[in-house]
């Protein structure tokens, strides 16, 4: 391995955290910028598939841009392999936390992701993403005495409500 294929797999890291970060803030039009335009998903073991940049980013859209679904993925140990000057693939372990408000409704769960990337006019793009789950739960907010969301991007500008 040498330093420039170093410089590489930390853009291509670079490129996922940007994914996950637009994912989180609801970035849609950010996140449109890290897709080919031919890319593909595959979520949840396939469960959710879609071909081509405008579908996937309007399928996230709709099932996570509500002011109401507040979402942390976190991804880490990744293997990246370079295949050549402009391919790669990436796995990725992931842990996210989604809280549901309007369905009073915490889901927890963990995944790897699969991924392909390709590198064209000197930068890096995901031309393939998708994730199965390793395990997947869900808890009702409303049996956890206490529990109260206290801090939201969107309705809190981030800041807590909590006078500490």
């Amino acid at each position: 391995m040498t330093p420039n294929d170093l410089v590489e797999i930390e853009l291509i890291k670079r490129l996922k955290y940007r994914y996950l970060r637009c994912l989180d803030q609801k970035l849609w039009d950010e996140l449109t910028e890290v897709l080919t335009p031919d890319a593909v998903a595959s979520y949840s073991g396939g469960k959710y598939t879609y071909e081509g940049r405008e579908a996937i980013v309007e399928f996230l859209r709709n099932a996570m841009g509500a002011d109401t679904f507040h979402s942390s993925h976190r991804c880490h140990h990744p293997e990246i392999d370079l295949i050549d000057a402009s391919h790669a693939t990436g796995i990725w372990a992931m842990d996210d936390v989604v809280i549901m408000t309007d369905w009073d409704l915490t889901i927890r769960g963990a995944a790897f992701y699969e991924d392909e990337y390709v590198k064209t006019d000197g930068r890096w793009w995901i031309a393939s993403t998708g994730y199965r789950r390793t395990y997947e739960e869900l808890q009702p907010r409303s049996n956890v005495e206490g529990l109260r969301l206290t801090a939201s991007w969107w309705s809190t500008a981030g800041r807590s409500e909590l006078d500490v």
